[in-house]
């Protein structure tokens, strides 16, 4: 039951909603429970009213030579019936059942009803058409074998009516008054209660755009506490994504600098006077170079990014591993040519059992394209000695394990830097290599958005080279 209408939920309007509404709806019930507490109050003293004047008239049965008589006084009489609201009558029966005085219509008690000597009791009938009480006893008489007397005595209910609604309007006026009065206390009650709330507000106004720090919870309601650690934790978590995107910021800055800077240089060594043909085609192939670096690390920048900002809105379908590897490495055979390196796949065969997983496949292929190209960067080769480099899908149909696997012949990497080449912008040192660093860090976040691991260690332990085997482990697709 919603009081109080709104367009948009409010707490303050939920909270009075649900404290209001049980109170509204308690009274009316409490006006019918009041009525009939009335009724059972309004008439206990008229009761005993007619049980005294059931065992006054019982007291004026007597036995004389063995015959039942009843003997009321003429002033006896009157007053037993002047009342101004209610109309009272009176009844004696005699040992026969015969009517001795009184109302002769008035109803008899039911006829299986066990007789008590001594003992009043009252119930309801009905006298011409009206409602009323009758109480009664039974007089046991003087006579050997004879059945007990009855003494009746009924009243109609005016005054027990009157009582009660009287009692009913004592009780329920002053909650006229006192309702209104409760709806304006619980509202200032909430008022004053969800004033921390105000205060949490204004401060969280009052701060500063650049101020990510945590709000202090101990300054708030025990109730209130939970949300202040969930944005205190999304603020730290805030704080560590800006900081990382100001340093990827400042590490993308720093290394689009230097192609650029070479681009300005050798546009400059070309426009210099004197400059012969030869010069200037080798400062076009320096530009040429450039551009081609610079465009490398723009697209990386980009595909990180991506990869980045996929998260849970990323859209999945089954994916075959063993196909988009073998389709990355058909792509970049005419790349490993160019460098004399024997690029090849094995393993899994496209559409095997247990070779399927959820993912994004721009995203996957993406994860495989960095890999071989960062074997192939880094892999030396010659006509006498030619590098190889192999990409492998392997299949655990127990562990429901999909092995993705790329493995050279090149220097390896030293333990110490295993960690850090996953790291936006680092490169091994050591190599002449070309490449932005963050072919590796790519491969890290696609990995992380499939619910994967990446690993790295020696093709040929305790040979050199040693080479380098990446490999990155996914969950296969469930019943595959």
């Amino acid at each position: 039951m919603n009081i109080f209408h709104r367009e948009q939920r409010s707490l303050f309007g939920e909270i009075l909603d649900w404290m209001l509404t049980p109170l509204l709806l308690l009274w009316p019930i409490s006006l019918v429970l009041t009525w009939l507490v009335a009724q059972n109050i309004a008439g206990k003293p008229f009761d005993r009213a007619l049980e005294y004047n059931v065992l006054a008239l019982a007291q004026l049965v007597v036995v004389n030579h063995e015959r039942v008589q009843f003997n009321l006084p003429v002033p006896a009489r009157e007053l037993l019936r002047a009342d101004d609201s209610d109309t009272v009558y009176y009844q004696v029966m005699g040992a026969k059942g015969e009517y001795l005085f009184g109302e002769r219509d008035l109803p008899l008690p039911p006829d299986d009803e066990k007789i008590a000597f001594g003992e009043v009791r009252i119930r309801d009938a009905e006298m011409a058409g009206v409602d009323v009480k009758i109480a009664y006893t039974w007089v046991k008489l003087a006579i050997p074998g004879a059945k007990p007397a009855l003494v009746q005595v009924a009243e109609t209910l005016e005054k027990r009516s009157v009582l009660a609604t009287e009692i009913v309007k004592g009780v329920m006026l002053p909650q006229f008054v006192i309702l209104p009065m409760a709806v304006l206390l619980v509202w200032l009650a909430l008022v004053q209660a969800i004033r921390p709330l105000n205060q949490l507000e204004e401060r969280i106004r009052a701060r500063k755009p650049d101020d990510l720090s945590p709000i202090d919870a101990k300054a708030v309601p025990l109730e209130v506490a939970p949300l202040v650690y969930s944005v205190n934790d999304l603020l730290l978590r805030l704080t560590d994504s800006i900081a990382t995107q100001k340093r990827f910021l400042a590490d993308a800055a720093h290394q689009l600098k230097t192609p650029l800077a070479g681009l300005r240089m050798q546009a400059d060594l070309a426009q210099r006077e004197g400059a012969d043909t030869e010069a200037l085609k080798q400062s076009l192939r320096q530009i040429g170079r450039s551009s081609i670096r610079a465009t490398h690390t723009v697209n990386q920048l980009l595909a990180l990014a991506r990869a980045e900002s996929s998260g849970s809105a990323m859209p999945r379908r089954t994916c075959d591993l063993a196909e988009l590897t073998m389709s990355v490495v058909r792509d970049c055979v005419p790349k490993s040519l160019e460098q004399r390196i024997d690029l090849g796949y094995e393993g899994a065969q496209p559409n095997s059992p247990g070779g399927q997983l959820q993912g994004n496949p721009t995203l996957l292929k993406e994860l495989i394209r960095n890999l071989v190209d960062n074997a192939i960067n880094y892999t030396p080769s010659s006509q006498e000695h030619p590098g190889v480099i192999t990409a492998r899908v392997l299949i655990d149909r127990f562990g429901k394990t999909l092995v993705l696997q790329i493995e050279d012949s090149g220097p390896g990497v030293p333990e110490v830097e295993r960690e850090l080449i996953f790291q936006p912008f680092y490169r091994a040192l050591g190599t002449g290599a070309d490449g932005s660093g963050l072919g590796l860090p790519i491969v890290m976040e696609i990995a992380h958005q499939h619910n994967a691991t990446v690993s790295m260690e020696d093709t040929r332990p305790g040979v050199l080279p040693p080479g380098a085997r990446f490999s990155v482990r996914f969950m296969a697709q469930s019943g595959a």
